[in-house]
């Protein structure tokens, strides 16, 4: 796996409170990784300490293979959970700032702050004050912000709190063009649908520690453990007994159009799922067979709760 962020044992402590303890993952170059969690997890400190805002007590960050100095900030965009724009200034003025931070010229600056305005519908509040502004255009202005200089690592903290749906589908096309030119994006959110939709690969962080981390796809099957919806026309001992040992039936069969009948089960082994269709195909009438995958929800609840 080419990796471009590596995190290595990190620990942070606050006064009666360790934030992340011997935290380690590594997020794959040109993917959407998304930091998942409940409240008080540790993920807002651990973009911290990615973005240099806090140093961890132990533990390292790497950044292409390279320890992370202060000259790799400018290789990252970071929009954090609460934004911060100065209200009196005017918008454009405002964004322009903040790309000169990131070290573009005003020239350069202004032309790919344009751009973008256009692109996010919001050209006509260039010279508006930031006061003016809706929270959700606010959120717009920083997320342009965050991204003009044209990072390598992106990384965006609950970046869909507050946009009606079509801003949301908006904002998420986006992060996934920015992705697909090249950009590896860090994405922390409680949005489990949003996780389903975009991410690539997740870590979820739960009492300051990693429990869980992979590829949205192989959590999914992993979790999801051979359970399958069969669409068939036998009645339940007849399905039972085409299913002998292989597999067993879960929860109770209901009718559906045209006569025939749904019912889950759970194979027993992966090896066996060709098997199972052969059987149901000769003895039950066999219309289709569709895998169950648990949503991103039920992992989420499940691994906190520790039942997964």
């Amino acid at each position: 796996m080419d990796t471009i962020l590596k995190i290595e044992n990190v620990t942070k402590s606050y006064t009666g409170h360790k934030a992340l303890d011997n935290v380690s993952l590594e997020v794959p170059r040109g993917a959407v990784y998304g930091l998942l969690g409940p409240n008080g997890a540790g993920k807002t400190t651990l973009i911290r300490v990615i973005t240099r805002i806090t140093m961890a007590d132990s533990g390292g960050v790497l950044l292409d293979g390279k320890p992370l100095t202060a000259d790799d900030v400018f290789h990252i965009g970071y929009m954090p959970e609460e934004r911060g724009l100065y209200k009196k200034m005017r918008v454009g003025e405002q964004a322009i700032f903040f790309a000169r931070l990131k070290g573009l010229t005003r020239r350069d600056a202004e032309a790919r702050l344009r751009a973008w305005f256009e692109r996010l519908n919001i050209a006509d509040w260039w010279e508006r004050k930031v006061e003016d502004l809706s929270k959700g255009m606010a959120q717009k202005v920083q997320f342009i912000s965050t991204v003009v200089h044209e990072p390598k690592l992106l990384i965006f903290d609950e970046p869909f709190s507050g946009f009606d749906p079509i801003n949301a589908n908006l904002l998420k096309e986006e992060i996934l063009g920015l992705r697909d030119r090249g950009a590896t994006v860090i994405f922390s959110t409680h949005n489990m649908a949003s996780v389903e939709e975009i991410c690539d690969h997740i870590t979820l962080i739960n009492k300051s520690r990693n429990i869980l981390s992979g590829s949205v796809e192989e959590i999914r099957r992993s979790a999801g453990g051979n359970n399958f919806e069969v669409t068939h026309r036998a009645d339940d001992q007849s399905l039972e007994a085409a299913l002998g040992d292989l597999a067993i039936v879960v929860g109770e069969s209901h009718g559906v159009v045209g006569g025939y009948r749904q019912t889950n089960i759970h194979i027993r082994r992966d090896e066996d799922v060709r098997k199972v269709v052969a059987a149901l195909n000769d003895r039950c009438n066999l219309r289709s067979l569709r895998e169950m995958m648990p949503s991103m929800n039920d992992i989420f609840i499940r691994a906190v709760n520790g039942t997964l």
